[in-house]
Formats: structure tokens, sequence, C-alpha cells
């Protein structure tokens, strides 16, 4: 063909010649090129395709065409990308043969060239489609599996119907629940079918019938408020069931197992109204019960309602010599006695430690103490627990409801101030509330609130009353003794305010500022003599007792050896095994431990045999009548000689007269005190006090 032919028709195809020189740079390109490359001619001859290219620099794209060039070899339908001048990138695919001369000598390439954009856009669209489409199954595979999964795993049985009720999707707990093999659920199967199913095999009470469960289930669709149906099973279970709509019509029905969740609500219900040790009603149920009768008028025709308020005698003693177990047992034997002795519709209640109350229905006071009494009779017989008998009493306090009475609360309040007041008169014994125990209740509360604004604000002081050696006379210790100066009642005895102190808590920071005002004291005293504190139950029992015995010794002074503390047996009594560790680390600092009013408790010899006292104090009650009482030097001799035997100094309290104290230091005892020797005395008075002791014992010496 004349190369003038090949020119012109280039001018007009999509296609373009070429020519390289052997060195890969354009020799030739057809006139018409600048329609595909934008570029002129003379602008690209004497370049390489490499450097029009837009990836020349990809070795691993131009290896196939730089092998072709090497080996000298045509190739054909090689792409690459190329950059146009107007910012984009076109794709051009170009074939070529090798061109020798007549000499064989190599001289370049020559070939066709033409645009393949569009044909790689679309391969490039169609690669990503593809991309997608693998991507959007993978998706779609994994979403598939998890769904699985997630039915497969539901707690809840699951099944989904289409808008013509036809079963879709049911998943194995479903089948689980209702004990159903795979091949009895079809998928296409009706609702009414799969109703017809359950009931067939007695899965729902017999009362329940097809027509109701797809009755149950249409209401359900349609209400306004979409809540858990439950449903009884045969067996006794419990199923919550749940419907909802799904768009394009149809629903899903999930069905859970509540059966352990209400028997665990049942069981917490109980346990909130009753008390685990004995299961009878505890206080909150006592309350609501007698709100009940009171309010909805539930007390039958003539009758009243009585509150009876029951607290056991001698139980603390049995818990601590017989142990913790024994104690619940014993509880528990009260609890079924009382159980069996009160009519149908009264409450038998357990208020909290060895405290009952009955509720009771009778026509009169009088009857209502004839309950009471027999209750005590019965509560009183004697109890064989294991290889333990046990006898124990127990005191009552009744509150009769008045008419259009509806206070519990009151009730209750009422029944404890007469069971005080029943205590109070010997134990044993039923006491019916009276208008004028309130008078005295109201004494106490009265009390109890001057107690609490008195504290911290310098109404009370410290009296000193001293202990001297029984053979020179010389005072040995000072026992401190609180005050109370009420406004309005002047003094207040110890034995008024202290128990009321114990009982309300508030004997901690009176103990605590004891103990800190008693060792400044004590610190201006002469360095032979101690000082006596008293400690009672509670404060002993407080987590940081021993703390703040402490730090007064520190703040004050006072070496440790100086500090002695009193206790009674009703402190080892009172949880006796975290009181006999606080008594020994205190011990341990330097401070003295005494036991006050030995030999008046039962077990006290016993506690001499737990804890190492380094003094006891001889109650008064065996010196009231020394030197006339044949019997009281025996005693007081066994007790002296007890200390002695044991290393343990005597105290003999209570010495008003020379005769007792003649009849005591004949005895031996190490101690003596009394208001023969000194009254207690205000701190300012204690200098002229130990003066004038002092007088004494040297005039005696």
């Amino acid at each position: 063909m004349p190369a003038q032919l090949l020119e012109d028709f280039a001018q007009v195809a999509s296609d373009w010649f070429w020519e390289t020189g052997a060195d890969g740079c354009f020799t030739y390109l057809s006139p018409g090129i600048g329609r595909f490359l934008g570029r002129d001619v003379a602008e690209l001859m004497g370049r390489s395709r490499l450097a029009i290219a837009v990836n020349g620099g990809d070795e691993a794209h131009w290896k196939p065409y730089r092998e072709a060039m090497a080996r000298r070899e045509g190739f054909r339908d090689f792409d690459y990308p190329y950059s146009h001048p107007d910012g984009g990138t076109r794709w051009l695919r170009v074939s070529g043969e090798p061109r020798f001369g007549r000499d064989g000598a190599f001289e370049g390439y020559r070939g066709v060239g033409t645009d393949v954009s569009r044909e790689q856009a679309a391969r490039s669209a169609l690669s990503t489609a593809l991309a997608d489409l693998k991507s959007s199954n993978l998706r779609l595979a994994e979403q598939n599996r998890l769904f699985e999964a997630a039915l497969s795993n539901m707690v809840q049985g699951l099944c989904m119907f289409d808008a013509a009720s036809r079963l879709v999707v049911c998943n194995h707990r479903y089948r689980e629940i209702f004990g159903l093999p795979p091949e009895a659920v079809r998928f296409g199967m009706s609702q009414r079918e799969l109703c017809e199913l359950l009931v067939a095999q007695g899965w729902y009470r017999r009362d329940v019938t097809v027509d109701s469960l797809c009755e149950g289930t249409r209401l359900a669709l349609i209400a306004e408020e979409a809540g858990p149906t439950h449903r009884e099973l045969a067996d006794g279970r419990i199923l919550a069931v749940c419907y909802r709509l799904i768009e394009g019509g149809g629903w899903v029905s999930t069905f859970e197992d509540i059966t352990e969740r209400r028997r665990n609500e049942a069981r917490i219900a109980h346990m909130a109204r009753h008390d685990a040790l004995t299961d009878l009603p505890n206080r909150t149920a006592l309350r609501e019960h007698g709100i009940g009768l009171l309010g909805n008028g539930r007390v039958d025709e003539g009758l009243r309602l009585a509150l009876l308020c029951l607290d056991l005698d001698r139980f603390k003693a049995v818990n601590d010599t017989h142990g913790h177990a024994v104690g619940d047992g014993l509880l528990r034997a009260v609890a079924d006695r009382l159980r069996a002795h009160v009519r149908g519709g009264d409450l038998v209640a357990r208020l909290g430690g060895d405290e009952f109350a009955v509720l009771h229905r009778v026509a009169d006071e009088g009857g209502a103490l004839t309950l009471a009494e027999r209750l005590i009779a019965v509560v009183s017989a004697p109890y064989e627990l294991g290889s333990y008998a046990v006898e124990i009493g127990m005191s009552v306090g009744i509150a009769m409801a008045g008419a259009g009475t509806d206070d519990v609360e009151r009730l209750l309040g009422n029944a404890d101030t007469a069971l005080y007041h029943a205590k109070g008169g010997g134990r044993g014994q039923a006491c019916l509330f009276e208008a004028a125990m309130d008078e005295t209740a109201e004494a106490r509360r009265a009390l109890e609130r001057d107690l609490r604004a008195a504290v911290g604000t310098g109404a009370f002081e410290l009296h000193y009353q001293p202990l001297v050696e029984a053979g020179s006379g010389s005072v040995t210790t000072l026992e401190a003794l609180m005050r109370w100066r009420h406004p309005e009642h002047g003094l207040v005895s110890p034995a008024t305010f202290i128990p009321v102190a114990e009982e309300t808590g508030f004997i901690v920071p009176l103990g605590a500022w004891v103990l800190n005002q008693a060792t400044r004291d004590a610190a201006a005293w002469p360095a032979e003599i101690s000082l006596a504190v008293n400690v009672s139950a509670v404060q002993l029992r407080h987590r940081a007792f021993a703390q703040t015995v402490l730090l007064a010794l520190a703040a004050s002074g006072l070496r440790p050896e100086r500090l002695e503390l009193e206790i009674t047996e009703s402190v080892l009594l009172d949880d006796t095994e975290a009181n006999l560790e606080t008594l020994h680390l205190l011990r341990r600092t330097g401070i003295r431990i005494s036991m006050d009013d030995f030999g008046t408790g039962y077990s006290s010899l016993s506690y001499l045999r737990r804890f190492p006292f380094d003094k006891i104090k001889i109650d008064r009650s065996f010196v009231r009548e020394a030197g006339h009482l044949a019997e009281s030097g025996p005693i007081i001799r066994a007790l002296v000689g007890l200390g002695a035997n044991l290393g343990i100094t005597t105290v003999v309290e209570g010495i008003e007269t020379a005769d007792q104290l003649a009849a005591v230091r004949a005895e031996g005892c190490d101690e003596i005190q009394g208001f023969l020797f000194s009254p207690p005395r205000p701190a300012g008075e204690v200098p002229e006090m130990l003066a004038a002791l002092r007088g004494r014992a040297a005039e005696a010496a």
C-alpha cells in the first residue's frame, strides 16, 4: 500500500501507527495522533513509551514489554496508562513487531496503537461490581450465620409467621420448650395447626383450647400496649409470650420460660417479710397484716385486736453457755410452740433477737391475758435440744386496739411499754398496757431527749471516790464516777441515766469524754495514785474503743500503768470472744483490768479462768451486814482467799461503818472502798480529800 494512502487512512482510523528506533524512542507517529494523545507528533518524537506512561516505574507492569524488547520479539495487546494533557488518564493498547535492516541489524519496532480507555473503564467497573457483589454475598452469608447462631442460642423460643399466618422461622429453643422433634414442626404450617399440635400433646391445661390460643394471639397483636402474656403449662411451668408485628405483614412470637424467675421472686418476697431463722413473719409483715386487719375491718364482729409482745427470759444465758447453734435451735423450737398454740388467722411474728409478737382476736382484755399466760406456760416448759436440756421463761406485754384504731406502730409501742413493765415486775409475767404507763414512757423519752441535748454541752462532770489500802489506809486509786447536772433536776443519779445512755448508744461519746477528762485530771495527781474508770459493754463492743483509750492516755500523758478499767460480768456475757480480745490488747499496753460487782453473777468464776484480771471488787451486798451476820465472814474470806491464790488484788466495796471495816480487815482483803473514807468528790476537791486521808492514815499508824 502506498505510503500516502497509509497516511490518509491513519487520519480517519481509530488506531494509529508508530515506529521506534533501536533505543526505544519514537521515530514515527501517525499525523492524527493528536486526536488520541492530545499532543502534536513533534512533541512526542524522540521520547520513549515509558517516558509518557503514568506508571513507567512499575517494573511488574512493564516486565512483559521489556522482556519482548530484550528478545527482539513481537508483542500483542500490551495496555498501559497514559497521562493526557487534560489531566485525565487514558489507557492505550499497542502491538508491535521488530524491524531489521538488510544487513540483519536491529533497527527498532513498528506497530499499531489504539485508545482502550472506555473498555478499561468498563472492565474496572465490572471488576468493582463483582468485588462489591462478592463482598455483599460474604456479608449476607455472615449475617445468615449470625442469625442462625442467634436463633440457636436464644434463651427464648421464637416463631415467625408471614401475613398468611404460615410458619417461616422456628428456632431450636421453641421446640425444646415444648419437647417437639424437628420433624414435627414444618415450615409453611399454619399457626392453628401448630396450636392443634401443642393442645393434642397436652402441653396446655385442659381448659385451654386451640380457639383460645389463636384468639389470644390476635388480641395481643392488636393491643395498644405491647406486653407479655403469661401462659401456665400443664406441667406447672410458666411462659412469658410476646407478640410483635413485622413490616410487610406477619408477626414474631417469643416464648420465655420464667418459672424459675417467678419462684425466685416469690422467694425474695417471702424473705422480705419473713425471718430467715424461724420462717415466721417479720416486723414488716406484722405491720402490713395489722394494718389490713384494722383498716379493712377484718376483725370479726364483737372481737378486738390484741397485740402481744413476747420477750424470752434467760435466753442470753443459754446462748452464751451452750453456743449460738443451740440458741438458734431454741428460737426455732419457741417459734414452733407459738405457731401451734394460736388460732388460725392469728399471726405469730419474730421481731428480732429473742423478741416475738402475736396478733390475736379476742373478745376482751381478759381473753388477751389468758392467751398470754398460756403462751408463757407453753414457752417455759423444758426443751430437749440435742444433748442439752434447756429451760427459759417469757414475759409478755399486751396492747388492745380501741374503736377506730388503725395505728399498728402505736400498738407496737404500747405493747413494748407494757413488756418493759412486765419485765420490771419480776419477769415471767404478762402485763396489759395502761395509759399511766405512757407517762412513765414519756418521762423516759424526755430523759433521752435531755440526755441527747446534754452531750457536748458541759453538763456532765466527774467525781472521784478513793480506794485505800486495807492495812495502812493510804490511797491507792481514785475511781471516776460520772454525774449529770440537769438544768431543772439538779444532779441526776447515774443509775437513772446510764441505762438510757447504754440503750441509745450515747454511752460511747460519754465514755470517750470520761476517759479524756479523767486521764487529764489524774495526770496532776501524785504519781503513786492510779485512776479507775468504769466501762460498759456497749463501749467495749464499739470497734474504736481501744483506740479511744490509747488516744486519751497519749493526750494526757498519763502512763498506762496508772489506768485501771473496771468492767462488770455483763461485758463478758456480751460477745465474749471479741471483748476478751480487746481486753487482752489493752492489758498488753500496761493498763490494768478489774472486775466490778464480783460474785453476783452466775459465771464470775469461769471468767477468772478465761482472763487474768488484775483486781476483783467484791460486791457491796456481801458486806452490808458484815459484823452482824455470821454468814458474811466466810463468804468474804473465801472470795479474798480465791484472789490471793490467783495473784489478784481484792477490793471490798460499800464500807460505811467501823464494824464493817473491822470485819473485812479481819478477812485479809487488800483494798477497801466506801463512804467511811469519803463519798465521791468533785475534781476540784481531790487535793483536799487526799490530804485529809493522808492525815487519817498517819493518825492510825
